[in-house]
């Protein structure tokens, strides 16, 4: 079942591999931490209350269970194309296209909310309107991903490194108050709790990104799981502790109504310039991550292309970067269009929706193979089965719909909107050149 490497359809070329382990581990870190973590802790603790740390628990442990079951199928097709190569194969091309096409839409959707969440900070900092602020650092952003995956990754890796920095600094300062707040408080009780854990699913999207990484990536049957395993595990450690460190010190209330949670974390307990400086380092991390997402978008758009799924345009790589520029365009102006958006947390729910539903097509696969094609050597095994049943994708498809079922309706009806206009464009057919197979 394993394919050959194709180049690009409109020029022949491949992607150049240049990521080994730590290049990969460090741009997984640095697309989860960023966004989620640091726009996102004020909205859910006005759900969850104190017990705002818990959010990152439950939804950390639904993201685990996914995360295996991309690090499986990763592990049998390391190709750019991710989600559309592991579905096609699972269930068809048509659904695939639909997950792709979902993917992409998070992607650009996380990238918008995201540079959003940079403007903020850099608008506060000098005062700059919002909107010009975010579509000068998405132009910024999409000039690093065409000059190079070895360039993008070694800015991802400096700005994961500011940011994780942030994040330690606030987990610092919070440690003297620890034990100040009842850490199980809930002002919404169990529902808050429930809708805040969908609301925070926000904050680890990016450890499904790794793997579009895997044509750029050394010895990716190998890496890219291990990368993926890496990443959630670290994210996860510092998310429970920055969201008690965070409470402890200022408790839920000001976080519900901080624009810059952390910020005023920093302020409080160390003084107004400690409010500048998590500030510069937001900007690192909301950076970090937009760019991020803007890659991964633009390697599944690649992968698309190259599989005549969306127009081969779209899978041209530029003879001197090595990079596919076109699609990078294409997510740049996407990021642009969608920056109109709105609310930061309606838009990181509506991405949520894309990535749950994907999430259970994805546990799905893995189910599906290990009875279509159990013989197929799989470098990386979601351990656990029943027979040939894997339990781990069975409870993963579970719990994402049941944080599915959390989000409001409103966004349920949106994403219907574009699971129906993807499934539109599937039966709509692909661009297969004439003549072949």
């Amino acid at each position: 079942m394993r394919n050959e490497e194709p180049g690009s359809p409109a020029t022949g070329m491949k992607l150049q591999r240049e990521l080994g382990l730590p290049a990969v581990t460090l741009s997984g870190i640095g697309i989860i931490l960023g966004a989620g973590i640091y726009a996102l802790l004020g909205e859910a603790a006005g759900m969850a209350g104190n017990a705002v740390w818990l959010t990152f628990a439950i939804a950390a442990a639904i993201a685990a269970f996914s995360a295996l079951s991309y690090a499986e199928l990763s592990s049998i097709f390391p190709r750019a194309g991710a989600e559309f190569e592991y579905v096609s194969h699972a269930f068809g091309r048509r659904l695939a296209f639909v997950v792709g096409w979902l993917i992409i839409l998070s992607g650009i959707l996380g990238a918008a909310t995201v540079s959003l969440g940079f403007a903020g900070y850099f608008s506060e900092l000098v005062g700059l309107p919002v909107i010009p602020s975010a579509i000068l650092i998405t132009l910024v952003l999409a000039g690093i991903l065409f000059i190079g995956v070895r360039e993008t990754a070694r800015a991802a890796i400096v700005m994961t490194l500011i940011e994780a920095g942030g994040i330690v600094m606030v987990i610092l300062i919070g440690l003297p108050y620890l034990g100040r707040v009842d850490y199980f408080a809930m002002p919404q009780g169990i529902p808050g709790l429930l809708q805040a854990s969908a609301l925070v699913f926000f904050a680890y999207m990016g450890f499904e990104e790794i793997v579009k990484l895997s044509e750029e990536t050394k010895n990716p049957e190998r890496t890219i799981p291990l990368a993926l395993m890496i990443a959630l595990a670290v994210s996860i450690l510092l998310y429970i502790l920055v969201s008690l460190a965070a409470v402890s010190v200022v408790g839920w209330e000001q976080l519900a109504a901080s624009r810059a949670p952390f910020a005023d974390v920093a302020a409080v307990a160390l003084g107004p310039a400690a409010f500048t400086l998590i500030s510069v380092i937001a900007l690192f991390a909301t950076a970090n991550t937009a760019l991020l997402m803007m890659m991964a978008s633009s390697r599944i758009i690649y992968g698309m292309a190259s599989s005549y799924s969306l127009p081969p345009l779209l899978a041209r790589v530029h003879p001197r970067t090595r990079t596919p520029w076109t699609a990078v365009v294409a997510v740049m102006l996407a990021t642009i269009a969608f920056l109109f958006a709105g609310r930061i947390d309606f838009v990181a729910n509506v991405t949520n929706f894309t990535l749950f539903v994907t999430f259970i097509v994805i546990n799905a696969s893995v189910i599906a193979l290990r009875y279509r094609a159990p013989d197929v050597i799989r470098p990386f095994k979601v351990p656990g089965a029943v027979g040939r049943l894997p339990v781990i994708p069975v409870v993963g498809m579970a719990s994402s719909l049941f944080l599915l079922a959390q989000l409001g309706t409103p966004v349920l009806l949106v994403g219907g909107v574009m699971v129906v206009l993807g499934a539109g464009l599937a039966l709509a057919g692909g661009w297969q050149p004439r003549g072949t197979a």
